[in-house]
């Protein structure tokens, strides 16, 4: 069992669903369905039901708004990986950390970075499935043709990313 606490936070994108644990940041995603349903279907892995507390969650809140602002290039707060995929995946998502602000990778890229050059489709199943989004910036991770892809069913999410990053890499936020 993982003690977990939550809070959900407003983002340009929509609300986004906040776990942390005493490690660090366990899961951000932007909410699709009611925050309670997503909490249920979490609980499964972590064992509990996070608890709701906003304080526990303030300085990852605090880092969102200042990425959205065009302020924060950088997360600083600390991931807990615990919610990640083991094998390949995870360390497909660890490589996907590595690539700066502003700029984009191939799924192929990441596959040869996270050590299998030919897993550019599990790259990209990493990606969709990653349980700590904007932080493990998926968002940067393109088609070999330099498309953006699904983004987990929500390109719009992925290009409103990138031209945050754009605009804000440009000084023009």
């Amino acid at each position: 069992m993982t003690d977990a606490a939550f809070a959900v936070h407003p983002t340009p994108i929509g609300d986004a669903l906040l776990v942390v644990t005493e490690t660090g940041l366990a899961h951000l995603d932007i909410l699709d369905r009611p925050a309670d349903i997503a909490l249920v279907d979490l609980a499964l892995s972590l064992g509990a039901l996070p608890v709701h507390d906003p304080g526990a969650a303030a300085d990852v809140a605090a880092e969102l708004d200042e990425y959205f602002a065009g302020r924060l290039r950088q997360f600083r707060t600390p991931i807990d990986w615990l919610l990640a995929p083991p094998g390949f995946a995870g360390a497909a998502l660890r490589a996907v950390c590595r690539v700066p602000y502003g700029e984009v990778a191939t799924y192929g890229e990441i596959a040869i970075t996270a050590g299998s050059p030919r897993a550019h489709r599990a790259v990209g199943s990493a990606c969709a499935r990653t349980p700590i989004s904007i932080v493990v910036p998926a968002h940067r991770v393109v088609r070999s043709d330099g498309s953006i892809g699904q983004y987990g069913g929500h390109p719009e999410r992925k290009r409103f990313l990138l031209d945050l990053e754009s605009r804000a890499d440009s000084g023009r936020v």
